[in-house]
């Protein structure tokens, strides 16, 4: 399973460590990933995901994943949001033609 935000597309960043005697090893910044559990009022149904924390602050912040979804552009979305996103507004262009 790969390190990456499934919302954010954040990932797995290296650089180095660098000892006082100026020594430089290889090493990683691993990206702060949480599985969670996210609720679409849209699709009636939980959507399990594996999102950095940074991105789930901004979920929170917005109101929920499908306005967090909905506010933030497709080329900040990483593809596994993308879907998500093209099937919350698939469903409710559906339910306003119903209504």
């Amino acid at each position: 399973m790969s390190r990456v935000c499934e919302i954010s597309g954040k990932n797995v960043m290296s650089g180095n460590n660098v000892s006082h005697a100026k020594n430089k090893t290889k090493r990683k910044f691993l990206p702060n990933l949480q599985s969670v559990k996210f609720f679409s009022k849209t699709l009636d149904k939980f959507i399990n995901m594996k999102v950095s924390v940074h991105a789930l602050k901004s979920v929170e912040k917005n109101g929920g994943l499908d306005d967090y979804l909905k506010k933030t552009s497709n080329r900040v979305l990483a593809p596994e949001a993308l879907a998500v996103k093209k099937s919350i507004l698939k469903t409710s262009k559906n339910t306003a033609q119903d209504s």
